[in-house]
């Protein structure tokens, strides 16, 4: 089975949609009008490929800090929750029903424990679907990642582990945090599969997220894939790439980038144009626009910071709503 004309036009058009608006709110950022974020500029054909093999009727996608803006086959909502979240409004952490996204998180690897707990309770409730969970090279020296994958084997569990090995664990090279031969082959102790892929090529990430669906689909479990990509921008808006990698590196993968390269393939199969390129630009510009002004608009309350943490507020959440409101350092 192939992506059909369509899927492929959509898959293009979700990446070039996502460095637009990954772009986007950088420069925002550095204007003082959103808060931290993290590009996914050279990482597209990653989220987008993984994520276009997906039912979003049914499987669930966990993920990082930098893949949501890539989760356009979701719904565009997914972009009007992140704008909100970087403008620091509640409503960018809350869950809207039927939408299989959860929330991005800062605390690395700690979301891989709750991607397999989300697979397992679809399991244990017989739910057909998949879990999804995206992470980075840096993340796998946690211990979350090796006990959430070691649960997930013996248990079986629906769960697909996404390794996106943009070879910086922010300013950490690989050859610094594993001395394995690839972050792949650490699926053995496991007991599970681990495929290594190109990540730049946006084809094969559909084709190996499609085969490690059908196997988590079949009840054979979970498989860890190794994306090997680059990442071409800023760990975060927080960073400063030039201190650590080399110049000559990023020259080399920038000739790599997947969208030059998807648009190659699909112009030389007469499936895309400029036309067409002109118009997906056009349109992702719209899309943020609306959904950057809508999150500008929507009245910011800074003490409801406090309303999503707990289902009960505990002592010390109360103490820190009641410091807030006094204007003192909880």
């Amino acid at each position: 089975m192939k992506p059909s004309t369509g899927e492929l036009r959509d898959m293009l058009t979700h990446m070039i949609r996502a460095r637009h608006y990954s772009r986007r709110f950088f420069a925002l950022q550095r204007q003082g009008r959103v808060g931290t974020n993290a590009p996914i500029d050279g990482q597209e054909a990653v989220v987008v490929g993984a994520v276009a093999a997906l039912d979003p009727t049914l499987d669930w996608v966990v993920p990082q800090y930098r893949e949501q803006v890539a989760f356009c086959r979701y719904g565009e909502e997914i972009i009007e929750r992140q704008c909100l979240y970087l403008r620091g409004h509640p409503a960018g952490t809350q869950y809207s029903k039927g939408t299989r996204v959860l929330f991005q998180q800062i605390s690395l690897a700690a979301q891989i424990p709750h991607a397999v707990g989300l697979a397992w309770a679809m399991q244990y409730q017989q739910e057909q679907g998949v879990v999804v969970c995206f992470f980075g090279d840096g993340a796998s020296s946690e211990g979350d990642f090796y006990e959430a994958a070691n649960f997930a084997g013996v248990l079986k569990a629906p769960v697909i582990f996404m390794l996106t090995n943009n070879h910086w664990a922010i300013s950490t090279p690989n050859s610094r945090q594993t001395a394995a031969t690839s972050f792949a082959d650490k699926a053995a102790a496991f007991g599970i599969p681990g495929v290594r892929v190109d990540g730049n090529d946006v084809i094969a990430m559909w084709e190996v997220t499609t085969a490690a669906r059908a196997r988590a689909l079949a009840g054979h479990g979970p498989t860890l894939i190794e994306a090997e990509t680059y990442r071409m921008s800023h760990h975060t808006t927080a960073d400063d790439p030039t201190r650590y990698r080399p110049q000559a590196e990023l020259d080399e993968w920038a000739e790599r980038d997947p969208i030059t390269r998807f648009r190659g393939q699909l112009t030389a199969q007469g499936l895309w144009s400029d036309q067409d390129h002109a118009l997906a630009e056009t349109e992702a510009a719209a899309i943020f626009d609306r959904a950057f002004a809508a999150a500008e608009a929507a009245p910011l309350e800074p003490d409801e910071l406090f309303d999503h943490v707990f289902a009960e507020p505990t002592p010390r959440l109360a103490k820190q709503r009641a410091a807030f409101r006094a204007g003192s350092n909880p």
